[in-house]
């Protein structure tokens, strides 16, 4: 399993802008909102329930336990600025609907991009012939969801041009580069997605989402007597337009300067097991690659995850909570129903150091005999669902961060990380830490950079012996992989102390 921030570098081989396909029944769509009924949305992918109906009943003709129907149109922008000008755009249209039959624990799937009558019965009894039998299936009643709404939207993405978005990014490049001299390149990143989304199954239920995504990054390179350094920033969330604003291309330019000017200061610290100290906010990626994918149901019901027997015991100690929330109002992870129709929710996966819960999709809620947790997602229509991630964060634990400095006599700090990953059976992680403090006699003293951290998932846990009360919900860029599919996702930590990881520096 691996996270990463978004690979900004495949936009700059793009040149077309602005050269979309529409496909045909499209033409004639107009933006909807969560707020709409489910007439819009159907009206929206041009179907009836009846025709829902139909294509559910040939996908269960063969005696399937189950069916579901994701209907998706996304239109996804990125702009890049480079050499101190836009000059890239990619715009790209998914359009399509994923056909999942359930028979027992064998899944068949088959999807289409062309949502005629034909096409999709065609899809239907593809993915059907996962199942070996003939059974007459009699249609559910519908039952209409319209879950809560966590995201907001002022302004769609749909009705911001590109025109409206080009001085916000311009003022980013105009800004880093007028604040330090030595600043020699700014490359410069703005995307944003909206996704109509209608589900059916076989069941009956009928739900539907809009999902708005939007993110700005920004790259700071610099050169000081040789030396090069660079540092990424960014920011995303589940917003419109609006999200654009002087003050936010301020605050990120501002940090994006800060933090590339001290990496000419920082050198790399001996190697060797030591106490390491997380700061609060992005040093959450301990959470999401360390001990999140571990806690994925899937993972458990396979014996895969080191935590698989772990159900209901103690793996950490008492002021560890850890959650797993899609319900933070214009969070990057925040989802409103996840990719199977289920509520999101705030899971608590760790509750007072107890194991208390997997993250569930419907086949592993099935298997263990609980209710999903919201958690079943899919990169997109063409892809099958399974439980994943969504804003990974620990809760405020009893100690203060100057106390947990304090009590360290030789360790780092660290609180800007690039990338990690882990091997789920046995918990063992690699992190890129990109910038942080030496901790020398409890003070903060020389910065570092460039190093690895190095651990155990469950043992890095169960070390876990100071938490403080600053926890900080990281709104960076993030996806996460599992199996092929990427995913927004999100994460958060307060300042904590873990006993001993391994530091990859220089040779002692």
């Amino acid at each position: 399993m691996n996270l990463r921030r978004r690979e900004f570098i495949k936009i700059s081989g793009i040149t077309a802008a602005g050269s979309l396909f529409i496909p045909p029944l499209l033409h004639s769509c107009k933006g909807i909102t969560l707020s709409d009924n489910a007439e819009s949305h159907l009206s929206h992918f041009e179907v009836t329930r009846e025709l829902l109906q139909k294509v559910i009943s040939a996908a269960m003709e063969k005696g399937a336990d189950y069916a579901d129907l994701y209907f998706e149109h996304t239109l996804d922008n990125t702009s890049a600025l480079e050499d101190g000008k836009v000059n890239s755009a990619y715009s790209n249209i998914g359009y399509g609907v994923g056909i999942r039959v359930l028979k027992g624990d064998q899944t068949g799937y088959a999807y289409s991009e062309n949502i005629s009558e034909e096409a999709m019965l065609k899809a239907a009894r593809t993915a059907a012939n996962i199942a070996d039998s003939s059974v007459k299936f009699a249609p559910a009643n519908i039952s209409e969801y319209l879950p809560p709404n966590y995201y907001s939207v002022k302004t769609s993405w749909e009705n911001t041009s590109i025109k409206d978005k080009i001085p916000f990014i311009q003022r980013m490049n105009d800004n880093i580069f007028a604040a330090d001299k030595r600043v020699s390149k700014v490359n410069v990143y703005l995307g944003d997605t909206s996704s109509y989304i209608l589900f059916y199954n076989s069941e009956g239920l009928l739900a539907w989402d809009y999902r708005p995504l939007v993110f700005l990054a920004g790259i700071c390179i610099m050169e000081d007597k040789g030396k090069i350094e660079n540092f990424f920033v960014g920011r995303s969330y589940r917003v419109g337009s609006e999200f654009l604003t002087n003050e936010l291309i301020d605050e990120l330019s501002n940090e994006v300067v800060t933090k590339t000017s001290k990496l000419f200061e920082a050198t790399k610290p001996k190697a060797g097991e030591m106490e390491v100290v997380v700061g609060a906010g992005e040093s959450g990626i301990l959470l999401h690659e360390a001990m999140g994918h571990a806690f994925e149901a899937d993972f458990n019901r396979k014996n895969l995850s080191i935590f698989s027997d772990k159900m209901g015991q103690k793996i950490a100690e008492g002021f560890v909570r850890i959650i797993d929330d899609g319900t933070i109002p214009g969070n990057r992870g925040a989802l409103n129903l996840d990719d199977e129709g289920n509520p999101s929710s705030k899971t608590v996966l760790v509750n007072d150091g107890i194991l208390a819960s997997y993250l569930h999709d419907r086949i592993s809620a099935g298997y263990y005999k609980v209710n999903p947790t919201g958690s079943g997602r899919r990169e997109s229509f063409r892809h099958i669902p399974m439980p994943r991630m969504r804003c990974t964060y620990m809760e405020n634990g009893p100690h203060k961060k100057d106390e947990i400095i304090a009590s360290v006599k030789n360790g780092i700090y660290v609180d800007s990380f690039s990338n990690g990953q882990v091997n789920i059976g046995q918990g063992d992680f690699t992190f890129f830490v990109k910038f942080g403090y030496l901790i020398e006699n409890g003070k903060l003293t020389k910065p570092i950079k460039d190093i690895n951290i190095i651990g155990n998932g469950p043992r890095a846990l169960a070390d876990i012996v100071m938490v403080a009360d600053d926890l900080v919900i990281n709104n960076g860029v993030w996806t996460c992989g599992k199996n092929g599919q990427g995913a927004p996702v999100s994460m958060g930590i307060p300042t904590v102390k873990i006993k001993k990881l391994t530091v990859g520096g220089m040779n002692a």
